[in-house]
């Protein structure tokens, strides 16, 4: 029991680390601009397509090809931003979510179109190895470096935000948006920022799953619905919570997944379940609050 216990805690928490990556970038871009990205999941689904073709057509390490996935990833969500998203930030809160959710659907069909509906993956060495704790207690190779990978992004954008003058006004920016137009920060510019940090994030989270799960055109919707339920759970405007909120989502699922018989299928659903008991119990998550300034 021990040693089952022990696999439990070690599994959630190298899976948690990929969880916080997945949804830290929707977060990041809600709580700036206020704009529920339903495409995000199609931004990773792309960024796991890089990392693939890098990897199959150049030969270029998955890890290797990250910094390149994540600027393209960057730069796709800046254009995206400006050429349409911008045109709609002072619309009503249906009119960005149908515009997000079109714009996923024109991505996912687009790669279908491309690279039709065939699973792939990326198969670096480390992918499938794993160090063994002790007789019992495994760790994959892959998870942990994924894990260490994630951790880096993460700790990268926290101190952004907290020791550069960008990071300081993008926090400014969604405390109010009215209090930093005073200061002389160009709101628009750090939206523009901000959702391009949130998809290089995404594309980079799609980097890491390329070698953790298979890729498809497809794959982008049950990552988005977890990266709902994680920020809704830590508080959609609070990076902190997304972390808190996507660790425990990782603790419950492999947790069911190894206790519950049939747990792993059991556990895709999970993310379901708390999304809705929270929006009932507690809209605005565990971290949240409830509104900013205008």
């Amino acid at each position: 029991m021990i040693s089952l216990t022990l696999q439990i805690l070690v599994d959630a928490f190298l899976l948690g680390g990929v969880y916080t990556l997945m949804a830290v970038g929707l977060s990041l871009a809600f709580g700036v601009t206020r704009i529920i990205n339903f495409a995000h999941g199609e931004v990773l689904m792309f960024g796991a397509y890089g990392a693939f073709f890098a990897f199959a057509g150049l030969g270029i390490d998955p890890l290797l090809s990250l910094p390149a996935v994540a600027f393209l990833g960057g730069l796709g969500g800046y254009l995206l931003f400006k050429t349409s998203l911008e045109q709609i930030l002072d619309s009503t809160g249906i009119n960005q979510v149908l515009l997000t959710f079109g714009i996923g659907l024109v991505l996912q069909n687009l790669a279908v179109i491309m690279w039709t509906g065939d699973e792939r993956s990326t198969t670096p060495s480390y992918s499938f190895d794993s160090w063994f704790l002790s007789d019992d207690v495994v760790v994959a190779k892959g998870r942990l470096i994924a894990f260490v990978i994630a951790s880096a992004f993460i700790v990268g954008l926290l101190a952004w935000l907290r020791w550069t003058e960008l990071g300081r006004a993008t926090r400014a920016v969604s405390q109010s948006r009215a209090a930093a137009s005073l200061m002389g920060i160009n709101v628009r510019a750090i939206y523009a920022l901000s959702f391009a940090l949130s998809s290089g994030l995404g594309a980079a989270t799609g980097g890491v799953m390329s070698f953790l799960l298979p890729i498809t055109p497809f794959m982008g919707f049950p990552v988005l619905v977890k990266a709902f339920a994680i920020i809704i759970l830590g508080g959609m405007d609070s990076i902190i919570g997304t972390v808190i909120g996507a660790f425990f989502l990782a603790f419950i699922e492999t947790a069911i997944a190894y206790l519950v018989p049939n747990g792993i299928g059991w556990a895709e659903g999970v993310a379901f379940f708390l999304l809705v008991l929270m929006l009932l119990v507690r809209p605005t998550g565990i971290l949240g609050t409830t509104g900013r300034g205008a």
